[in-house]
């Protein structure tokens, strides 16, 4: 009886540590963070990826919940969805990159550019955040003094093109063809690697203005989500994708 007993009591002490470190698991930056955050200027997947840290992690700018639902309803929906436009339309990602595919969008159809669109938008828009404090380096710093005048008029230029996306849509930062950088807005889920987008230009840094990415919290406020997602940028990130650009 005795045996018995402890056995049982072996049992649920057992379980429980498994259920802690199952919990304080799901709490951490995961290991494969640092692999995701290295490879974030390499060519993007057409399937969904983890994300580099947990929903409460960016707390500071984006809560837990708009977080999760973003993520693994939103964002889920769009790379579920290019799945099966891939599927429709014969577009084998073994034989043409995403960036390749949104290069020559126009050939495909609305639910192609759309979810491709939405897919590698949501995508580079995680990488670009981190729960990290990070600050832009020299050269970062440097090359947006000179192209926008100072760090300042280059945060206000780049809110002031978030907040005035009439609907949904994006705020960008990239290299255009003449390697300067520029500030501006696509709609929807077009994006500036697009041939079909007015903007056009390699993505440095990507900002959601979408509702469903902020509502939650800030409701109609944009200016104070985007005020408050300066806090999260992954500067880090952008000097990388500067580096590739170039």
């Amino acid at each position: 009886m005795t045996d018995k007993k402890n056995s049982r009591r072996d049992f649920i002490k057992t379980t429980g540590k498994a259920g802690i470190a199952l919990g304080l698991a799901s709490a951490v930056i995961p290991s494969f963070a640092n692999d995701f955050f290295k490879d974030s200027t390499t060519s993007i997947p057409f399937s969904q990826r983890p994300l580099p840290y947990g929903y409460k992690d960016l707390e500071v700018a984006i809560d837990a919940l708009t977080m999760e639902i973003h993520y693994s309803k939103h964002a889920a929906t769009y790379a579920k969805n290019l799945a099966d436009a891939s599927a429709a339309e014969n577009v084998d990602e073994r034989l043409i990159s995403l960036e390749s595919l949104l290069a020559k969008v126009s050939k495909y159809s609305t639910k192609m550019r759309n979810n491709a669109g939405g897919h590698f938008n949501h995508e580079l828009f995680w990488q670009s955040m981190t729960p990290v404090s990070t600050r832009p380096s020299d050269q970062l710093t440097n090359a947006i003094t000179k192209d926008f005048g100072s760090f300042d008029a280059f945060k206000t230029q780049f809110t002031d093109a978030g907040k005035n996306r009439f609907g949904s849509g994006w705020a960008w930062l990239l290299v255009g063809a003449d390697k300067k950088l520029i500030i501006g807005s696509t709609p929807n889920q077009d994006n500036p690697l697009m041939d079909v987008s007015e903007l056009k230009g390699k993505p440095l840094l990507g900002l959601d203005v979408w509702e469903h990415a902020y509502y939650l919290r800030y409701q109609n406020k944009r200016p104070d989500y985007i005020n408050a997602w300066w806090n999260v940028v992954n500067w880090d990130i952008v000097q990388k994708r500067l580096d590739a650009a170039m």
